[in-house]
């Protein structure tokens, strides 16, 4: 209970803003955080869900962001800026991932991955980290995956962003060194939310739920450290198989059939609402 307290201390009032917030990890994020009496908000590239979404949770501002686009992310936070004052705490969790072979997948789906994963974050980054450094304080936590260190066949392109993610946020920490502002990766393992609908649980590992990635952010939040994966059990497995040989370590994930599940899982009516979302949102 203790623990719980101090935590609900470090976050009570501060300023958090939540990119794909309408759903998923990033509605759980804001969820959380709101009842944890953090001043948050949500902006998403579906604007009619975000708004449903954001008066459902009463949250304190909330509205349409496109986070490739520098002038929607920078108006963005200006606007969040005036209603609840200066941003504490950005988490950039908005991205997509269409699942299907890389040589099947389209070049227009190939550049909007890498324009919400990667340019997003990268965006996000930036203008975050401007506005904090003058004031020489703020954290930026941005979402990874597991798949930036497991590759993952029939995500090529996700793992690919997912590995950026996690090599701009270390270098960005680096940087910021001193500055008051840090900048941290978390890195969920398979999450029930929409992004795998369809797709099979690889065997012997427990898939997360989004209030599971939403409490890891928290306690980032209330205690920042570089990298953050989750589950436990998730973290423990990759430590120790990426410690094995590589074929060994290969073989173990066919034997999950973790090497399977999104390959399998491409092109299925389980997927269809998702991938037109992801793909042409």
């Amino acid at each position: 209970m203790a623990k719980a307290s101090a935590t609900n201390g470090k976050v009570k009032g501060k300023v958090v803003v939540v990119t794909g917030g309408a759903r998923g990890i990033g509605l759980a994020t804001a969820t959380m955080l709101h009842r944890l009496g953090a001043k948050v908000a949500i902006g998403d590239v579906d604007e009619a869900a975000v708004k449903e979404s954001g008066a459902d949770v009463d949250l304190g501002f909330y509205a349409r962001l496109d986070v490739t686009d520098r002038q929607s992310f920078t108006t963005f936070l200006d606007d969040v800026e005036r209603e609840l004052g200066p941003v504490d705490v950005l988490v950039n969790n908005a991205g997509i991932c269409p699942a299907g072979g890389f040589l099947d997948e389209p070049d227009q789906v190939t550049q909007r991955t890498i324009d919400i994963n990667i340019f997003g974050v990268i965006l996000g980054t930036k203008l975050a980290a401007e506005r904090m450094v003058r004031r020489g304080n703020g954290h930026i936590i941005n979402i990874a995956s597991v798949g930036a260190v497991n590759p993952v066949p029939g995500i090529a392109t996700y793992c690919a962003t997912k590995f950026a993610v996690l090599g701009y946020t270390d270098t960005a920490r680096l940087e910021l060194r001193g500055t008051g502002v840090t900048a941290s990766v978390v890195m969920p393992t398979l999450t029930n939310t929409a992004m795998i609908d369809g797709v099979a649980s690889a065997t012997g590992l427990k898939n997360a739920e989004p209030e599971d990635i939403a409490e890891g952010i928290v306690s980032l939040i209330a205690k920042p450290k570089p990298h953050l994966t989750v589950t436990r059990a998730a973290a423990v497995l990759i430590g120790l198989t990426r410690r094995l040989p590589l074929r060994v370590y290969e073989a173990m994930n066919r034997a999950m059939n973790a090497d399977q599940i999104f390959a399998q899982a491409a092109g299925t009516a389980a997927r269809r609402d998702y991938e037109d979302r992801a793909r042409h949102s």
